[in-house]
């Protein structure tokens, strides 16, 4: 099968979404990465632009040695010289020459004639060609340059000794049969277009960039340009892990291969967000958190029986373990059924059910359900001691300026009953109230809280220790209440002490 380029530019043009900026040394933290994701060319920066864009494309030149490492420059004598400077060190090194070609950037920007355009093209890649026999150039604004126009300007630079022609939707203006129309055209009417490669680099302005560069490999282009986790200015660039993914998995429509290790995708991508501090949307295809997870149970029955069901790739593509089964209030009997089993749990179906009817209790309280949180189901209500003490209500009043006061209520077999106490705090005011109702004077050696699992609406789990007439239990509950956790592991501790003291 043919072979798609695959031309990274998350160093440079990804770096170019606000607040993403790198240190050099993150730079190439990354380009090494990148390297082992399998890339064919790294954008490694634009030289001109600062000291520290220049000394990282350096730093990134010099180190990496299987892949090649391209920087950026306008057509413009320092641009070049200074990115040709940048790059010595390389050992395979790519020069990008870029300028703009459509009327409202000729008009508005460069206030340059069509004729001062070709011209200036034509120095800048023949200026160029004395110093590197591998050079890019980028008509910037393709996709809203004047057709005809642009045939001359890629022929002319052809001419002069560019080896790759770039395509760039540079406001992300173009739609998908458009572009690829555009790609056709600029192969069936610029004569000397097979003496070079054909590229594209499209943004994702309406959202259709990853959209028109695989309609522009249907049309004739044969590299495409895109950045890690789509990032990059305004809205980004095509995705590089979607582009990928695409021409693997319907390689059957396609019929193109690339150089892309993709059981690299996802540890790429989670240093790219690290490092930029750009985070990824969950529902984002291929990387995202939810890409290969299933919380409807109707998908997680499917999924548990057969993966292609729901799922048309396989998580080890990309360098995930497995797919995530996700509990929470939409899931099934079948998938809580093997998440326990999983974690060791072989309940009778007497327990499962009451198991099971504790976990809905708990997802309509929480977003999502941790294995921890049905650990803490099973431990600690499946397998609850006898409880002479059961609660029935609590109430408490604390803030500031408030002396903290609890009401409880608890049942026992001799009925109902209601008390009130005060406290140092809520907790205490709560373990006050059911010493009087229990008559139990409990003595609290030890107290501690921790969230069972992340998140805002994470079960806290209570510990407590209680010593009652030289014994001492051991009470725990958790629950996305502390408070309620907190009364219920002592209560949990009170009944026990009863059994003992029995």
């Amino acid at each position: 099968m043919e072979k798609i380029i695959i031309f990274d530019t998350t160093l440079r043009d990804g770096e170019q979404s606000p607040g993403a900026s790198l240190e050099p040394k993150e730079k190439l933290e990354l380009a090494m990465q990148l390297e082992r994701l399998g890339v064919d060319i790294i954008e490694a920066g634009f030289p001109v632009a600062s000291s520290g864009d220049f000394d990282a494309v350096c730093l990134v030149a010099k180190s990496i040695k299987k892949t090649f490492i391209c920087a950026l420059a306008r057509a413009i004598k320092k641009d070049m010289d200074t990115a040709l400077k940048a790059l010595k060190k390389a050992k395979y090194p790519r020069l990008h020459i870029f300028l703009a070609t459509s009327k409202i950037h000729m008009k508005y920007k460069l206030r340059k004639a069509e004729d001062e355009i070709l011209n200036i093209a034509s120095w800048a890649v023949k200026y160029a060609g004395r110093y590197i026999d591998n050079i890019e150039f980028s008509p910037e604004d393709a996709s809203r340059s004047e057709p005809e126009f642009l045939y001359r300007v890629i022929e002319a630079v052809i001419d002069a000794g560019a080896t790759t022609i770039n395509i760039p939707d540079t406001v992300g203006y173009a739609v998908p049969d458009e572009f690829g129309d555009l790609i056709r055209n600029i192969k069936s009417n610029v004569p000397n277009i097979n003496k070079v490669v054909l590229s594209v680099h499209c943004h994702n302005d309406l959202g259709l960039a990853v959209s028109n560069s695989l309609s522009a490999i249907k049309n004739g282009a044969r590299q495409i340009e895109c950045t890690v986790n789509g990032i990059g200015e305004r809205a980004g660039n095509a995705s590089l892990e979607e582009i990928v993914m695409a021409v693997k998995t319907r390689r059957d429509f396609f019929g193109f291969l690339t150089s892309i290790n993709t059981g690299e995708i996802y540890k790429t991508s989670k240093l790219v967000s690290k490092l930029t501090g750009l985070i990824v949307q969950p529902n984002k295809a291929i990387v995202g958190q939810n890409a290969f997870a299933h919380e409807s149970g109707i998908h997680q029955d499917g999924v548990l029986k057969k993966c292609t069901t729901y799922e048309i790739m396989k998580p080890g593509e990309i360098g995930l373990s497995s797919s995530s089964i996700v509990l929470g209030k939409h899931s099934g009997r079948h998938a809580f059924k093997d998440r326990l089993k999983k974690l060791g749990f072989n309940l009778r179906e007497s327990e499962l059910e009451k198991a099971f009817r504790f976990f809905k209790e708990l997802a309509d309280k929480k977003k999502f359900i941790y294995d921890e949180d049905i650990e803490t189901i099973i431990d600690g209500k499946l397998k609850e001691v006898s409880q002479t003490w059961k609660l029935i209500y609590f109430h408490i009043s604390a803030g500031t300026h408030t002396v903290p006061t609890a009401t409880i209520k608890l049942k026992s077999k001799d009925g109902v009953f209601n008390e009130a106490s005060s406290g140092d705090g809520p907790v205490d005011a709560c373990y006050k109230a059911i010493d009087k109702i229990t008559r139990i004077k409990g003595e609290l050696k030890n107290y501690s809280i921790q969230a069972v699992t992340s998140g805002k609406d994470a079960l806290g789990e209570v510990t407590v220790h209680v010593r009652s007439k030289g014994n001492i239990a051991t009470g725990k509950y958790a629950s996305t209440d502390v408070i309620e956790a907190s009364v219920k592991a002592y209560l949990n501790a009170i009944n026990k002490l009863i059994s003992k003291l029995k």
